[in-house]
């Protein structure tokens, strides 16, 4: 077992006491403690985190998805580039800088769909991080949570509709963000940042009509003012007088 902070040690071997395998791994970043779990063991492990009076995380405060492709991957070249230009840093297209009718074919990766879970235990007054990794990438299917947190409804249902993952058991799994007649999920990293139509009104019509983007997928590189002799005022040896003259 990897070492952690002071803080997490005892508690990381308590888990490891009473989960043993169903616990794939703990990771520990700045304090925060993770530990993943494979979707068999999801339920078990979501159920007793709940109610095993040591434990108590009564709370869920937040789920979200996670897409691992092109994890890793950065566009911007900073700490080789830093002194060539406003156009430091861009290399070609980076992710979701495409066109839909041109968007790449989704790279086969292991584990690149994730669910995220923060819990918080009032009565410990101690935060815990659950990830699980769908088994599936074409069809990513993860038990629900809504038995053991009953407010992760809507959580889920934002996860399904940005990302496409499914969270079986789910009693009312619909989109909740875009349109019913939506097509693909935006938070994938496959998906065109510039999305794949536009929406209006049409006031001939009289009703929301779907038409062709027109924007173009382009790097927008922000401009970075260093601080150099061009935006740093003139320091004279002297006092100023009150009419900006410099005194002897």
């Amino acid at each position: 077992m990897n070492s952690f902070s002071s803080l997490n040690q005892t508690f990381v071997e308590h888990l490891d006491g009473l989960f043993g395998h169903k616990i794939d791994s703990y990771d520990e970043h700045r304090g925060q403690l993770t530990i993943t779990i494979a979707p068999e063991h999801w339920l078990e492990v979501a159920h007793q985190l709940r109610e095993e009076p040591s434990l108590s995380f009564e709370q869920l405060t937040d789920l979200a998805g996670v897409d691992y492709l092109g994890f890793g991957d950065d566009e911007w070249e900073t700490a080789e580039a830093t002194g060539s230009g406003f156009s430091r840093g861009v290399d070609a297209l980076g992710p979701g800088r495409f066109s839909w009718a041109e968007r790449p074919e989704s790279e086969v990766i292991d584990n690149r769909f994730a669910v995220v879970v923060q819990l918080l235990s009032l009565k410990h007054n101690r935060r815990l991080r659950l990830r699980c990794f769908a088994p599936n990438d074409e069809l990513p299917v993860i038990p629900s949570l809504i038995d053991v947190w009953n407010g992760v409804n809507w959580y889920e249902r934002e996860v399904f509709d940005l990302y496409g993952i499914i969270f079986e058991g789910h009693p009312d799994l619909r989109r909740i963000l875009t349109d019913y007649g939506f097509i693909g999920h935006p938070f994938r990293k496959d998906f065109p940042l510039i999305g794949n139509v536009t929406v209006r009104y049409d006031e001939q019509k009289g009703r929301v009509v779907y038409e062709p983007v027109e924007i173009e997928p382009r790097v927008l590189v922000p401009r970075v003012i260093r601080h150099d002799s061009r935006y740093v005022d003139e320091k004279l040896d002297g006092k100023h007088s009150k009419d900006g003259r410099a005194e002897a």
